[in-house]
């Protein structure tokens, strides 16, 4: 630490102890330290300095390097270096960040540390499964560990902060950054929300393993119209406070460090100037005390909107909103301190969104310590960590969903040709998915090295592209999608299917297929997979479909004639092992899925948790009621479904007693067994219908879940405890209500299981 800095924080110090030592001794009582120190460092600032803090940038290495600054550049140099920026994203590296912090903290008046932001999505360097993923693998402890491993590589290459998880219910899969969240159900979403906080930020933010997450996008994102990114979304009350909602409200019981607006509107307000959502539901109602940050630039986005002529008032209406760090907008910077002058805003709103920032800082150590993030010995140690790489394989597996497994085809047996085919087989960055942050570019196991390093060397292994990858037209990123054109590879293909015992098929979609700006009005295979697939069952209809992609795909035609079919996402680091070794049998697919599958695309938005009609069927042969003429209501694939090589048998579903009241609980349980050789675990899903309710209820609602093992021939008992919390619903003015009455409680292996049981709210 240099001279020039221990004699800051020592005036710096010095000051605080002035301070809070003439506060009255009731107002003092009443705050911790971190409080009393960020109204310190507080009352020494400007009023350019608060509006500094606000400010966050886009910034690279060379800010930190001796070169002429010229153009916008020299700008957000001479920024840096004045204190009018209090949070930078994109720079990394224990190095880099060391650097530039070195830079502010010397250069500026008051030495006040920056921030290091950056989408940590799921994985710094060493990549887990995407997200949506993830959630398949229902298992809250892992999700937990791979977002603990995630911050510890991130805090080890200087960053301080993530902008996730991304926690938007969502229930259309042609929406791209569906592999972003953890699906449609919104209890499931708000428990693998509170792992991934606390996986992110541990017991103390201050721990050189942990970081600041953030609960993102404050809200209404994943409902945007026509699947479209960036899209309107209209939705009533109900499902704002029903659906959409519960994730962000267990993310501030989970203590997240702050929170992102939504690029969206919401009914017609954009959610980044929305006082509703940010004042009178998260400040108001949740109490919530942390940080709010824009999304990249949504504060000028204002202006798109139409609800601002220009980017000053975008400035006055974010910042009076709530929206309290303006990311790469600019409109804080250049517009507040004359906005404040001019009397347009009152300094306390400044003061308020300052306090957050300062005390974010405090919590993270870096005013005793603005450089414990930035130690290259530690970030060679940590990132990319071998312990970090198992883990990856260990949850990959957890999270392949077997959709279908017609007469036991899998797990491979006996077969000595077995024919490899479709354009992702050997790729090995496609299984990294999008959102891939520090990860090394085509550093994934393929499953093609994942088959030769499982099966036995007996087995005749060979390959056949098909459809070939190439760079999309027009495409500023370079990435890669699957031809639509050249059928060159087709015939090589089909003969070494002819002349195969088994064929596997890799088919799906590449990595920056899905993700943010990915929309998809087809979701079916891209290119020519299809067309392939075809051809090849005509040939040889004993295949394996072993599915890439990060999001649910369209498939009735597969489904229909495809006799097993394995859904393995972008499985990340160890993908290819992962899925070889549940080919084999070595692994045995115990994943759910998380969000539902349709029949065709036309059905979208899909979802099990709809709201009862007026209209419902009632038998065969109608005309007049709510559905299609041409296809069936229900999902191809439902919510909570997925395979086992294990068989489970449910029993019969009791409860404990026949009503209960407002105080008390009911028990329902139900022996499961496994009627396999094969132990296996199950994930038991636990749903409730509120039969008769003021406001329209809901089909039915997922509120507890347990994932048990089971071994061959055995029997387990799972014990569900209900309560008045899951039997309330918010009404449509966000009161959260309990009502007596009947009640029907569902226990089974998805969300279409149909035995039940009712009892009496009394």
């Amino acid at each position: 630490m240099t001279i020039f800095l221990r004699k800051l924080i020592g005036i710096s110090f010095a000051f605080l102890i002035i301070f809070s030592c003439s506060q009255p001794e009731k107002e003092k009582s009443t705050k911790n330290g971190v409080d009393l120190r960020v109204d310190s460092l507080l009352s020494l600032m400007t009023l350019e300095e608060k509006v500094g803090q606000l400010n966050q940038y886009s910034l690279g290495s060379e800010f930190t390097g001796p070169g002429n600054k010229n153009g916008q550049d020299s700008i957000r140099y001479r920024q840096l270096i004045s204190g009018q920026v209090g949070s930078v994203l994109n720079l990394l590296g224990a190095e880099n960040t060391r650097k530039m912090q070195e830079l502010v903290v010397e250069n500026t008046r008051l030495g006040i540390p920056l921030l290091f932001a950056y989408d940590v999505i799921h994985g710094y360097e060493t990549m887990f499964p995407v997200p949506l993923a993830e959630s398949s693998s229902w298992n809250l402890n892992l999700m937990q560990k791979t977002a603990q491993a995630a911050a510890a590589e991130s805090a080890a290459s200087g960053l301080h902060w993530t902008f996730a998880p991304m926690i938007d219910v969502t229930v259309d899969a042609r929406w791209g950054r569906v592999m972003e969240g953890a699906g449609e159900d919104p209890y499931l979403h708000a428990e693998i929300a509170k792992a991934r906080i606390n996986g992110f930020q541990g017991d103390d933010l201050g721990h050189n393993k942990t970081i600041a997450a953030t609960a993102k996008h404050f809200a209404g994102y994943g409902y945007a119209e026509s699947g479209k990114d960036y899209n309107s979304v209209n939705i009533n009350q109900y499902v704002l406070h029903n659906h959409i909602l519960p994730p962000f409200k267990a993310a501030v019981e989970a203590n997240a460090a702050s929170f992102m607006n939504a690029f969206n509107d919401i009914n017609a307000t954009p959610a980044t100037a929305n006082k509703y959502l940010l004042q009178d539901i998260l400040r108001e109602k949740w109490k919530y005390d942390g940080l709010v940050v824009s999304d990249w630039n949504s504060i000028g986005e204002l202006v798109n909107h139409g609800v601002s002529q220009e980017l000053k008032d975008a400035a006055k209406k974010a910042v009076i909103a709530g929206s309290e760090i303006d990311m790469e907008a600019t409109a804080y910077v250049q517009f507040l301190s004359d906005l404040v002058k001019e009397g347009e805003i009152e300094e306390a709103v400044i003061d308020k969104a300052v306090r957050h920032v300062l005390k974010l800082k405090f919590e993270l150590g870096l005013f005793d310590d603005p450089y414990k993030y930035s130690d290259t010995s530690r970030e060679k140690e940590i990132v990319g960590n071998p312990i970090h790489h198992d883990l990856a394989e260990e949850i990959a597996k957890e999270s392949i969903v077997l959709l279908k497994n017609e007469n036991g085809l899998l797990p491979i047996k006996g077969s000595k040709n077995i024919a490899v085919i479709g354009p992702l087989a050997k790729d090995k960055d496609t299984p990294l998915g999008n959102w891939r942050a520090q990860a090394v570019e085509n550093s994934a196991i393929s499953l093609f090295e994942g088959l030769e390093n499982t099966l036995p060397n007996s087995v005749n292994l060979q390959y056949a592209e098909g459809v070939k990858l190439s760079v999309g037209p027009n495409n500023f990123f370079q990435e890669q999608v699957i031809n639509e054109d050249d059928r060159s590879g087709f015939e090589e293909a089909k003969n070494l299917a002819k002349n195969s015992g088994l064929v596997i098929m890799a088919l799906g979609e590449t990595a920056y297929m899905s993700g943010e700006g990915r929309s998809r009005a087809a979701i079916g295979l891209p290119g020519l997979q299809k067309e392939l697939l075809k051809e090849i069952h005509a040939i040889n209809p004993n295949i394996v479909l072993v599915l890439m992609n990060g999001r649910p795909l369209e498939l009735s035609w597969e489904d229909e004639n495809i006799p097993a079919i394995v859904e393995a996402w972008h499985l990340g680091q160890r993908a290819g092992t992962a899925i070889a070794e549940t080919l084999t049998g070595k692994n045995n697919p115990s994943a759910k899925l998380t969000m539902s599958f349709p029949r065709h695309v036309g059905q979208l938005p899909i979802y099990y948790n709809h709201k009862v009609t007026g209209r419902p069927s009632t038998g065969p042969g109608q005309v007049f009621y709510s559905h299609y003429t041409d296809i069936d209501n229900s999902p191809l694939y439902p919510f909570g479904y997925g395979l086992s090589y294990s068989t489970f048998e449910y029993g019969e579903l009791a409860l404990s007693g026949e009503s209960m009241t407002e105080d008390g609980t009911i028990t329902a349980s139900i022996v499961i067994k496994n009627t396999s050789d094969i132990v296996g675990q199950e994930i038991v899903q636990l749903y409730i219908q509120d039969l008769v309710a003021e406001e329209t209820p809901m089909v039915k609602s997922l509120k507890a879940f347990e994932k048990v093992e089971i071994k061959a021939g055995e029997s387990v008992k799972v014990e569900f405890k209900i309560n008045k919390e899951m039997l309330s619903y918010y009404k449509s003015n966000g009161e959260w209500t309990l009502e007596k009455g009947q009640f029907r409680v569902y226990v089974g292996k998805n969300s279409t299981v149909k035995q039940y049981k009712e009892f009496k709210l009394r």
